[in-house]
Parts: structure tokens; C-alpha cells; sequence
């Protein structure tokens, strides 16, 4: 069951793909369902996404493809448009790439661990950098992942979740106070965090004092 905002973008985009052939950007989205920001238009997106409604055509920027139209959406009409009849939707159009807002949460160490997450900005990411899921940004301070190319005043684009699996780069909070990014390993009974430059030595901790705050997602860099 979809929810009213749901629907409403979702026969946004199905009325557009039926127009014009395109569907419409996060801007256009955002005002035609009267939100405050882009990153509401992401998460309505990924729920669509997660159960079937829609789905991103790979290699495109930002293609949107609508699979199916619930019969709920007759019952519950959209302010935005009126719903079209349920069907299937064969077309394949290019979307305008977007650009979306994320919470960028201070610096995140490659080296040692410090404070993180303090404070909240917003960083303007390309929205095809991004996948499903809720993200959030980080600024690479230090080096000791420089062998996995994240170097020092990158800004680190993490998924959030709570979970990693062996081999991942994550977010992992160190005694509910510093952070830092490296790879997730385990050891025994232990969580090892190792970093990718060689000058450095991994970190290991009892499982207890480490939780993870999220995984790599992908990489921003600013050349001056």
C-alpha cells in the first residue's frame, strides 16, 4: 500500500513518460508535489523502487521507468494529476540528470579515529551517484586510505546501515564517540579495521565497541 505522496509522484511520472516520453527531474518533482527539498523526492523514489512501482534504467542519468500503477491509486486520486488506468509501461526515457542534498557531517578520519558527525550542513551530490537508501556525506581527513584512492579532503558519500559485510569500507563508531572509515574485517572473536595504506596498522576491538554507522557509497573530490 502506497502512501498519498507515493501515488502522487508516482502518477507525476507516469503522466510525464506519457506526454512527452521523459520523465520529469527532482526539481520538477519536488514543486509539483510542493516539498521543502530534493532528498524527500529521493526517499519517495527508493520506496517506490523497493516494491516494484518503478525502477532506474541502468546507464542512463537518472532514467525512470514506471512498472506497474496500484488500483489503490484510483480510490486515493492525486492533487497533482489525474491518475491514468493501471498498465504496464514499456518506454525507456532519459531523464535530466539532478543534483540532491545530503547532510554533510563534519571530517571522518582515514588515519586515526576522531569525532564525527558533529553539526549539519548540506552537500550537493549528483543524484546518479547515489543508489537506494538514506545517505549522508563525510570529509575525508588523513591518508590511511589513499591505497583504496579516498584521499585526504575527499568528501565520502556513506549509505546508512548498521550492518557490514567482510571486505567493506564502512563508517564504524568507536565507543559511541570517534569514528573512522576503513575496511571491515573480523578476526577471531574481534572486529578488525584495517586501513589501505601500509604506513598504517590495522585497529582491532573487542565487537562490543564498535558499531557501524554506514558503508561507502561513493567518492566526491573537488579540484582547485
Amino acid at each position: 500500500m502506497l502512501t498519498i505522496k507515493q501515488q502522487e509522484l508516482l502518477s507525476f511520472i507516469q503522466t510525464r513518460l506519457e506526454e512527452g516520453g521523459v520523465s520529469p527531474s527532482f526539481e520538477e518533482m519536488k514543486e509539483a508535489l510542493d516539498l521543502r527539498s530534493k532528498s524527500g523526492i529521493h526517499r519517495l523514489i527508493n520506496a517506490l523502487e523497493e516494491r516494484g512501482f518503478i525502477r532506474r534504467l541502468p546507464n542512463r542519468a537518472r532514467a525512470l521507468e514506471v512498472l506497474k500503477l496500484p488500483e489503490a491509486m484510483h480510490r486515493n486520486a492525486p492533487k497533482v494529476i489525474t491518475p491514468p488506468k493501471p498498465q504496464l509501461v514499456a518506454s525507456a526515457p532519459i531523464a535530466a540528470n539532478d543534483v540532491l542534498e545530503i547532510p554533510l557531517h563534519g571530517r571522518i578520519a582515514a588515519g586515526v579515529p576522531i569525532e564525527a558527525l558533529e553539526g549539519q550542513n548540506m552537500l550537493s551530490v549528483p543524484a546518479a551517484l547515489l543508489g537506494s537508501g538514506d545517505h549522508y556525506a563525510l570529509e575525508v581527513a588523513g591518508d590511511s586510505m589513499m591505497e583504496a584512492g579516498i584521499l585526504d579532503g575527499d568528501f565520502a558519500l556513506i549509505q546508512r546501515t548498521d550492518v557490514a559485510r567482510e571486505g567493506q569500507i564502512v563508517v564504524a563508531l568507536i565507543d559511541d564517540s570517534e569514528a573512522t572509515l576503513k575496511y571491515f574485517r573480523r578476526e577471531g572473536p574481534k572486529v578488525r579495521l584495517d586501513p589501505a595504506n601500509s604506513a598504517y596498522e590495522p585497529q582491532i576491538y573487542d565487537p562490543q565497541q564498535v558499531r557501524i554507522q554506514g558503508k561507502l557509497a561513493g567518492l566526491l573530490r573537488r579540484y582547485n
